[in-house]
């Protein structure tokens, strides 16, 4: 499924929490000129996306309302895209936190799909366990706690304006080696030679993105030149990749536990990036992980309050 001029046909699968914006970023992108498809069954994607090439990008919209959700069904799919070459795949999950999620569901006194006779709170708490392994999987996370509809509108038309009108997007990830490579980078660099916070008593329940522990980081001897050298790389590589038609290019940065020394040179690369007038996106696996867990806490001890 090759799009017109032999160049990978362009496709975003769009996905999150119900109330967290999906229908409004699947508008936007209709508005941008994507052929839109929502809440295509998934037993049908195999055959939608086998048949013959569009002259356009395509945008499918899933969420746990679609006739045959399954989320191994679903994650099976977003892993069989990322190894098609005819394919330049990305997946944009759209979240927002719980509290945020509650509050709309008030405001508009809709009942939740997954708990139409439960507080809204059930609904979403079931929700976000069948969706988690499909956020690690994302390619683009957009968090709208903070944003108004608009606002939303705008971030999607900064990360997926159809070409021609925007440039490449960059998203910069931290992760730890324990848990493996998240998917989806094209640029890796190890980040454990540096001197670790860990170590420090008073920074080791810190992140990354503290500045006593960004200031930590940098002071490492080693840090300056390291960092100089991977920005100028990355910054010289960045129209190369454009040029060649990639319309999303990962990086990550890892070490030990995913939480310090990797984070903190996310977070500068990203700031670089910014600077330079690239579309750029920060992402922290770990420290997502961890908040999930965490959310995860309350409704284990007491049921189904907040």
């Amino acid at each position: 499924m090759t799009g017109t001029g032999g160049q990978s046909q362009r496709l975003v699968l769009v996905t999150g929490p119900s109330g967290a914006g999906r229908s409004t970023c699947i508008n936007a992108l209709e508005d941008l000129g994507y052929e839109v498809i929502d809440n295509l069954p998934l037993s049908l994607a195999p055959r939608l996306l086998g048949g013959p090439p569009l002259s356009r990008p395509l945008a499918l919209g899933v969420d746990v309302r679609n006739r045959d959700f399954a989320t191994d069904r679903l994650a099976d799919l977003i892993d069989g895209l990322a190894g098609r070459p005819d394919l330049d795949a990305q997946v944009l999950f759209v979240d927002a936190d719980e509290d945020t999620l509650v509050r709309r569901y008030s405001e508009t006194r809709r009942r939740h799909p997954l708990a139409p006779n439960d507080p809204p709170l059930e609904g979403i708490r079931r929700e976000r366990d069948l969706l988690g392994p499909i956020r690690g999987r994302a390619d683009v996370l957009i968090d709208t706690s903070r944003f108004s509809p608009h606002d939303l509108r705008g971030e999607v038309e900064r990360w997926y304006a159809t070409e021609g009108s925007a440039g490449m997007g960059v998203t910069v990830t931290s992760f730890s080696y324990k848990r493996g490579l998240p998917r989806g980078l094209d640029l890796v660099f190890d980040c454990r030679f540096l001197n670790n916070p860990h170590w420090e008593p008073a920074l080791r329940g810190k992140t990354g993105r503290d500045a006593e522990v960004d200031r930590y980081v940098a002071a490492d001897p080693r840090f300056e030149d390291f960092f100089g050298r991977m920005r100028d790389l990355v910054i010289s590589l960045l129209p190369a990749f454009r040029e060649e038609g990639k319309t999303h290019l990962g990086v990550g940065f890892g070490c030990t536990g995913g939480r310090h020394r990797s984070v903190a040179t996310t977070e500068r690369l990203a700031a670089a990036l910014a600077a330079e007038g690239w579309r750029v996106d920060s992402r922290h696996r770990e420290l997502e992980r961890q908040a999930e867990m965490a959310r995860a806490v309350p409704s284990v001890r007491s049921g189904t309050e907040p």
